[in-house]
């Protein structure tokens, strides 16, 4: 969708008479269906008067073509600012402006992340050259008219605030994202028409906009067969047992599923069997078999993780189009997609955005989007307040709209060494629901408590000299006081000497594969849907037990963790629900914790009641 298009000559026009953001409202209520808010309104104004001078050229044909904030389906994503043309030999040509007010900016140590001023607070977001690449990189993956029209896109940034090179926005960590989409500053302006110039010589006459506009969406054969290469023979990948059977079972309704015949499967599965293997799979064969499909998780981390292992690169690429977050889909157009799949999908929240206060409800708002959509449940990782992706909850959604409902499960264990018997004896111990596994007897998996976190840490330390493939994990205990100073310590245990921060920002959401980051430790926010070989967890006093009584208490839980935010105010309106919700929230992050290892698990108690409490359950010949 186009919200305004049309030649250089009358957006020249509309800008000199002082009426270009007007306009563009105006277009933009009657295709949305709802107004915009007054910051960018203002910005379309200020903008489209720095872009105007950048057109007063008279090399720039006077009817080239001129679209502003054209949505790439499939997305809520608009391209600020695209100037169409052909060069000197004729080939069609279309230039993404990603247009941005900034003033100034701060380096990250995130793969093509940059802190700027953003809605009253200094935040992260997208690099302005990385994210004007991979609305070109959507384009060419998905447009039809794009990949086989020979259409090619040149993307770039235009900065027309930023008045002082502070070597930030251009500094060198950002470099590989600069070459693909060159960013200009204030200063810029002359550099930024010769860069237009290079690309259009003669105007469109609307040809370029239309094919844009009218282009098919569907997956290119290029991005298809990259995928299916980077799936080849990744032993990571590879599917055995039920996880084939499920796999199959998607496959056959994402080839049934339309419009009019919406179907919803529920895969359930406990941690280790492979829920996100077969996820993995089936994003890459539906997108072969040409269809439109995305992999959502509400975490960052297993999106990142799991892009990094099909690549084998920790950068971005233009597979990241591929993986979202859950709230991506509010103002998605109904049925746009033919195929969503949600990998941990207990994590879903209702409302979307920083706030909680964008949406109606995810669940609702992906079935909507997707003629088919899949959704991978462990009810049992249920980890912070807001997550309401229950099984119960995705069926009433799929009855509402009229959805067919498949039910299905995982059930063989590949993590714990393949182990039932200490996933049932955890939840036993943990007194989440009783079973017959009283201790670990008999049962093959490396489980040891250890008495000391220097201890903890000296044996992941030589864990992962073998592969890399073991971490350190704790419960949320500890505030993340080195966010802001790096030699600070998070996690300090004083009677131990024991002192670690929690892991960097310079990681992000790779810190399970980073290598440096087993000298850090992780928490539940960062290895929720991952695995190791070897995990090692420290208990906080979060959790304890009196009198053989698993009990918990929120009140130890760090202030900079947001897991149990509402908690109080709900205690006041509902404090038994309050209170038995809080419980599992609790009790389910460890048992998360604790299941990461696909070998082992090693466990230091903070509280030592709780530790003799775990020491005499691991045996009945204590």
């Amino acid at each position: 969708m186009i919200v305004y298009q049309s030649t250089k000559t009358k957006f020249t026009y509309d800008v000199i008479t002082n009426n270009i953001e007007n306009v563009i409202l105006d277009v933009f209520q009657k295709k949305y269906g709802r107004t915009t808010t007054k910051s960018e309104i203002n910005a379309w104004k200020n903008s489209m008067m720095y872009m105007e001078n950048i057109l007063q050229d008279k090399d720039i044909p006077s009817d080239c073509g001129i679209m502003i904030e054209y949505q790439i389906p499939q997305t809520s994503k608009r391209v600020d600012f695209i100037i169409t043309g052909q060069n000197e030999v004729r080939a069609d040509h279309a230039i993404i402006v990603e247009l941005k007010q900034w003033e100034r900016a701060e380096v990250t140590e995130k793969d093509g992340i940059i802190s700027t001023y953003l809605g009253q607070a200094v935040r992260e977001t997208n690099h302005p050259s990385y994210q004007a690449w991979s609305y070109a990189a959507l384009l060419n993956s998905y447009n039809e008219a794009v990949y086989n029209g020979n259409i090619k896109l040149k993307p770039c940034a235009y900065l027309h605030n930023y008045s002082v090179d502070d070597d930030a926005v251009s500094n060198d960590f950002y470099s590989e994202y600069i070459q693909k989409a060159p960013i200009f500053l204030r200063m810029d302006a002359l550099k930024l028409r010769e860069f237009i110039k290079q690309f259009v010589k003669h105007g469109d006459k609307g040809k370029i906009m239309y094919q844009i506009e009218s282009g098919k969406i569907r997956p290119s054969k290029s991005l298809a067969d990259s995928l299916e290469k980077m799936l080849d023979g990744n032993q990571e990948f590879i599917m055995i047992d039920d996880q084939k059977l499920v796999y199959e079972t998607a496959l056959d309704l994402a080839k049934k599923s339309t419009a009019q015949n919406k179907n919803v499967l529920i895969v359930n599965g406990g941690p280790g069997t492979g829920k996100s293997v077969v996820a993995i799979n089936l994003l890459v064969e539906i997108t072969k078999r040409g269809f439109v499909t995305q992999y959502i998780t509400k975490n960052a981390a297993p999106r990142a993780v799991y892009q990094s292992k099909l690549t084998g690169t920790r950068t971005l690429t233009e597979i990241s189009n591929l993986f979202t977050g859950s709230g991506a889909f509010i103002n998605s157009e109904k049925n746009i997609f033919d195929t969503l799949i949600v990998d941990e999908a207990h994590r879903l929240n209702e409302k979307s955005g920083m706030f909680k206060n964008k949406g109606e409800n995810q669940i609702k708002e992906i079935m909507e989007a997707s003629k088919f959509s899949v959704f991978f449940v462990d009810e049992d990782q249920k980890v912070t307040w807001h997550d309401i992706g229950e099984r119960e909850e995705i069926k009433k959604w799929a009855n509402k709209l009229g959805a067919n409902v498949i039910e299905t499960e995982l059930t063989s264990q590949f993590r714990c060494n393949g182990s039932d018997g200490y996933l049932a004896w955890l939840d036993n111990t943990l007194q989440i629901r009783e079973t017959v596994n009283k201790s670990l007897d008999d049962i093959d998996f490396d489980f040891k408590i250890v008495d000391s976190p220097i201890v903890l840490r000296d044996i992941i330390f030589e864990k992962n000299k073998i592969n890399n493939k073991a971490r350190l994990v704790a419960g949320y205990c500890w505030n993340w006081i080195s966010k802001s100073n790096k030699n600070l310590k998070d996690i300090t245990i004083p009677e131990f000497g024991f002192g670690m921060r929690w892991n960097l920002a310079s990681d992000g959401n790779l810190w399970i594969l980073a290598p440096e980051s087993v000298n850090e430790v992780g928490c539940i926010h960062t290895c929720q849907g991952l695995e190791v070989d070897y995990i090692g967890v420290i208990i906080g006093d979060d959790l304890i037990v009196r009198d053989e009584k698993v009990l918990v208490d929120p009140s130890k839980r760090a202030k900079t963790d947001s897991s149990l935010k509402g908690y109080k105010k709900f205690l006041k309106e509902n404090p038994e629900v309050a209170k038995e919700k809080m419980r599992s929230i609790i009790k389910n992050t460890y048992r998360t914790l604790m299941t990461r290892g696909m070998k082992g698990c090693y466990v230091y108690f903070v509280d030592k009641e709780t530790e003799n409490y775990f020491k005499k359950r691991l045996s009945n010949k204590n």
